[in-house]
Parts: C-alpha cells; sequence; structure tokens
C-alpha cells in the first residue's frame, strides 16, 4: 500500500491493541493459542481498512468456551469499527447471534434471507424450518416480536389489565407514560432496565420497564425474577406487556397475538 515502515508499525500496534494482543507484539502466531491465533486474523484483516470484510468459518476450529467469548469481542469490533462483514458459518446459534441478516443456503442456492428472527419466526420452506427446529427460540426473538400491545390488553376503570387474572394493572397517562402500577391491589416499585439490573434489597414489590428490543432470554429471567410481568417501552412510552402467555408463545415461535 505505498506506507513507510513506521507508518507499517503505526497500523500494526493499532490493530493489535484493538484486537488485546498488544501485549504479545514480539511472538510469532504459532506461539501463541489457538483463540490469539484466531485474534492475529482478525487484526489482518482489520488492518487492509476494507469496507467489506469475508470471514470464512473463522471460529470453527476453537473449543465453545472461546468461540463464546471471540464471538462478543467481534460484536463489540463492529459496533466499534461498523465494517460489513460477510460470516460464513455452518454453526446456526452462531449465525443467529452474530448476524443482523441471515442467507441460509441448500445445494448452493440461497432459500432464505432476512432478519433473524423472521428466519425463526417465518421459515421460508421445510428445509429452513427444520435447520432452526433444534435452536431456543428466547435466544433470538426480541419483545417487540411476542408482546401485546397495550391497545390489546383489556380494561376496569382507568386501569389496564396485564394478565388474564387481573391481579397486575397499570394507569397510563395521556402520553402513554406510565403512572404506577398495582399487584394484588399492592402498589408496585417501577424499575427501567438498561443492559443490567439489580434486585438485591428491595424491600416492596418490584415490577420493570425494559426496551422493546429486549432479548427474549432476558425478558423470561426478569419476568420470574420479579414475579411480575415486564413492560415494554419506546420513547418512555408504554407499548406492550410480556408475561406468560408471550413467553409461552416465544417458545412455540408463534408471534404476537392478533386477537
Amino acid at each position: 500500500r505505498g506506507m513507510g515502515s513506521s507508518d507499517r508499525r503505526a497500523v500494526v500496534a493499532e490493530k493489535l491493541k484493538l484486537v488485546g494482543l498488544d501485549q504479545w507484539a514480539d511472538k510469532y502466531a504459532h506461539e501463541l493459542s489457538g483463540g490469539m491465533q484466531q485474534r492475529v486474523g482478525l487484526a489482518r484483516a482489520f488492518a487492509t481498512d476494507a469496507d467489506i470484510l469475508l470471514m470464512d468459518e473463522p471460529f470453527s476450529a476453537l473449543d465453545p468456551l472461546i468461540r463464546d467469548h471471540l464471538q462478543d469481542e467481534l460484536l463489540e469490533l463492529q459496533h466499534n469499527l461498523k465494517k460489513t462483514i460477510i460470516f460464513v458459518s455452518h454453526d446456526l446459534d452462531e449465525a443467529l447471534k452474530l448476524g443482523t441478516h441471515i442467507a441460509i443456503m441448500d445445494g448452493g442456492r440461497i432459500v432464505q434471507y432476512g432478519e433473524p428472527e423472521q428466519i425463526v419466526l417465518e421459515p421460508a420452506n421445510q428445509y429452513v424450518a427444520d435447520f432452526v427446529a433444534h435452536m431456543n427460540p428466547l435466544n433470538v426473538l426480541r419483545g417487540g416480536s411476542l408482546m401485546t400491545p397495550v391497545e390489546k390488553l383489556k380494561r376496569s376503570g382507568d386501569a389496564i389489565l396485564l394478565d388474564s387474572s387481573a391481579r397486575h394493572r397499570i394507569r397510563l397517562g395521556d402520553q402513554g407514560q406510565v403512572l404506577d402500577m398495582f399487584s394484588d391491589d399492592q402498589l408496585v416499585k417501577l424499575q427501567n432496565y438498561h443492559h443490567y439490573l439489580d434486585l438485591s434489597g428491595q424491600r416492596m414489590p418490584l415490577a420493570v420497564i425494559a426496551p422493546v428490543d429486549i432479548l427474549m432470554q432476558k425478558a423470561l429471567e426478569i419476568k420470574y425474577a420479579t414475579g411480575r410481568p415486564l413492560l415494554l417501552q419506546t420513547d418512555e412510552r408504554i407499548v406492550g406487556v410480556i408475561g406468560d402467555d408471550e413467553i409461552y408463545r416465544g417458545l412455540l415461535r408463534q408471534p404476537q397475538a392478533t386477537a
């Protein structure tokens, strides 16, 4: 690329630091562990500064724990670098974890292309349905796909009933903001979820408000940690609820109720 030696060294140092290998800059690749060697490959790819990167099963030879860790690192790098990555994988869980869009091929032909949730909820044919049959849908589906929208919930006076037994109810303001929530006629504390939730030391009943794009696996954890339906919001406006029925629909790969 016509770069001087000092510029090349600067690029090497930058990319090694990016992938967490700056402490091993004086080592040959064959002297590193398998996971570190894959990081060397990532550093080399990013050093090209290409807009589009092709990665052909880069983590397939690694043990599951290292592979999972490197997948997380790749997601973080992608978030920071904003690169388009074409990632080839035979591991569906890996594809669903990493991809914003997925192309499934059969016999050299693309048989379905779409977002992960679409692949899981709306398989294009039996081949795709069989392909996704044994993965955990809650690791892919997000709250917005399975929630029951507020406008479809039953009402009692000015309260919105969050479950069929009417144990949990909320009141909303004119702009859709939550005013208060009651469970079994007891006032409930509301807490916002932003990637982390500390439920320790809570002395009063608690319910959680989360973004509409929360992963259903995390929604499941919160739902059963609090014992109450999870409220979903967009722009501080409550738009839906995740309770037992919605979680069951997720396990059955059924989209949100239409009635």
